[in-house]
């Protein structure tokens, strides 16, 4: 089975304050699409995308306390997201909890169905 990290708990600021020095930090977008990207950046912005997760062959792209700009399908820069919490899980064990703080649908079985199609996808799904 694939191990995927992931951060369940993302505390994000919509906007960007003229305090803040957001040009500095790293920008990523989420999916490997610009209309995927698109829709998982509406889901975090309106609250209900609260977690992410990536393969752990990635290597470690985020730290509890660091702080990175979302971008849209455009590349436009659309909030500072802090991760808050981070654990390291294999695929396997993915339970409800964290289906429902992804947010694209809630449901442990959607979840797993769209995350292994898109680790397929990626060529980083192993059985």
């Amino acid at each position: 089975m694939s191990e995927m990290e992931h951060a369940p708990n993302v505390r994000f600021d919509q906007g960007v304050s003229d305090n803040l020095n957001w040009r500095a930090f790293e920008q990523f977008s989420s999916g490997d699409s610009s209309a995927l990207a698109d829709e998982l950046a509406d889901l975090v912005l309106t609250g209900r995308k609260r977690a992410t997760c990536w393969a752990v062959s990635d290597g470690p792209i985020t730290g509890v306390g660091k702080r990175m700009v979302m971008l849209d399908g455009a590349g436009i820069p659309r909030a500072v997201l802090e991760t808050i919490e981070l654990v390291q899980r294999r695929f396997s064990e993915i339970d409800e909890t964290f289906a429902f703080d992804k947010g694209e649908d809630r449901r442990l079985t959607y979840s797993k169905t769209a995350h292994r199609r898109y680790f397929e996808r990626q060529a980083k799904f192993f059985s």
